[in-house]
């Protein structure tokens, strides 16, 4: 079996998305010295308005998000009542803030749209950046990996222009991009200027942050010990400032690369730290991701009826809290459970559910990991037709979104379709293509495979 067939979205939130904080920017005092001059009931409801929102923003920051969305949507109510168009804009960014933190993506920029209407008709340029980095972030998440960038470089030019300390933070989040892009030289180049910058002005956390998304860099390109040397750096910060949330991630994190290198009970150990942390205060999404990278050892050492245990914990959690992301992934890979059995129907079955929730909320690299599972399928069923028309669909999605890894894995599984019908030389054709990929985005794990998989293929021809 070929190390990163699958390419399963298990270990989905190790990098952090390091947002800026709206708080920063959002003003809380909008519109009182104008109300002093309107009716006694304008006043009043004003002052409601702001009473409010300091409640949401402490409910916000607690996670409790669904009180927090009850109550920005009750603020947003009384502004536009009283015509506030500031108060408005605020009420309506961290309504998408709640959006984004529930993984409700599509709802999220629905928000953050209305907010940046708003933001740039009343000519508040520091919040004009916050609001195209954050919807720069959500259409990350949603795979739009193009429009993304759009968003995230119209955010940093705003920050550069007014010098706004945040400008590391939108850098931060472009080395995402380009890291999900599997363009890593970019996203390290990216990364190491948000580096620069947090350590120029202090800033802990944002550094971090950096110095966890250097990590996983290093760890998508298989350069493990340099991703651990970064993620133990990034814990140790954590650990440092007091930041539970950010050390749950930090080991969990650790606990990926273990797992890449097959050091299963060392993964086991920092995804159980990572666990208890999680559990302990409350971080729901966290936890569900925590227990899916669980069930991905259990899966891996064979231990099927354990992985599925770990799977349907973090299915409920997904479904609980409304995380459709979260729960098309775990549905994905409960499909591979039954792939890795041979129960090729079921997986089919789950691949096809974790497709559809990709589809809805927009997730294109989601969208083609599933294709391209489904295509594994096929190909084991003997549909050999249906199994290159999803590879085709992975691929198409992979090039229009511009996501060289997908790309390459993608090329690899076809190659490994025409290798097992003993196609060779149509075989070789895609491993060279995606090698070539592999090689250009500096993707070593990926050359390795590619490079075995000719090794194959020229052996079967007798060179």
């Amino acid at each position: 079996m070929y190390p990163h067939l699958h390419r399963l979205s298990v270990i989905t939130a190790t990098l952090l998305i390091s947002l800026s904080c709206p708080l920063q920017v959002v003003g809380i005092t909008w519109g009182s010295n104008a109300a002093l001059a309107q009716a006694q009931t304008r006043e009043q409801r004003n002052d409601e308005a702001l009473r409010l929102y300091q409640v949401g923003i402490k409910q916000y920051q607690q996670s409790q998000f669904r009180e927090a969305l009850e109550t920005f949507q009750s603020v947003l109510v009384i502004v536009r009542a009283i015509g506030e168009r500031k108060g408005e804009g605020a009420a309506l960014h961290y309504i998408g803030e709640v959006y984004r933190r529930l993984e409700q993506y599509p709802k999220a920029s629905e928000y953050y749209q209305q907010a940046l209407a708003i933001v740039k008709a009343i000519g508040d340029k520091a919040q004009e950046g916050t609001t195209l980095n954050n919807l720069g972030e959500v259409n990350r998440r949603l795979g739009q990996y193009p429009k993304a960038l759009e968003y995230l470089q119209q955010a940093l030019a705003i920050r550069q222009k007014i010098g706004e300390a945040q400008e590391g933070t939108t850098l931060n989040n472009l080395g995402l991009v380009y890291s999900n892009l599997g363009q890593y030289p970019k996203a390290l180049e990216y990364f190491q200027q948000a580096l620069a910058i947090a350590k120029a002005i202090g800033d802990k956390a944002q550094e971090g942050t950096t110095l966890n998304n250097i990590g996983e860099v290093y760890r998508n390109v298989g350069q493990y010990p340099k991703a651990l040397e970064y993620l133990q750096q990034a814990l140790a910060i954590r650990q440092k400032i007091g930041d539970k949330a950010g050390e749950g991630t930090r080991l969990n994190n650790i606990g990926v690369v273990y797992y890449s290198l097959g050091q299963y009970p060392k993964a086991l150990d920092y995804y159980q730290q990572a666990l208890a942390i999680r559990q302990k205060i409350g971080h729901k999404g966290g936890e569900g991701t925590t227990l899916n990278n669980i069930g991905e050892v259990h899966r891996n050492l064979g231990q099927y009826p354990k992985a599925l245990e770990y799977y349907q914990q973090a299915l409920a959690i997904a479904k609980a809290i409304g995380d459709k992301a979260g729960e098309g992934t775990t549905l994905n890979n409960i499909g591979a459970v039954y792939y890795s059995l041979g129960q090729y129907p079921k997986a089919s079955e789950y691949y096809q559910q974790a497709l559809a929730i990709a589809k809805v909320i927009g997730d294109k690299a989601g969208e083609g990991t599933r294709l391209n599972n489904l295509g594994l399928v096929y190909s084991n069923l003997g549909q050999y037709p249906k199994a290159l028309e999803y590879y085709q669909q992975a691929l198409a999605i992979a090039k229009a979104i511009g996501d060289k890894a997908g790309e390459g894995t993608t090329l690899n599984n076809i190659g490994l379709f025409y290798h097992s019908r003993r196609q060779y030389p149509k075989a070789l054709e895609y491993y060279q293509q995606a090698l070539t990929i592999a090689q250009a985005i500096g993707n070593k794990a990926g050359e390795r495979t590619t490079l075995n998989n000719i090794g194959e293929v020229n052996r079967s021809l007798g060179k």
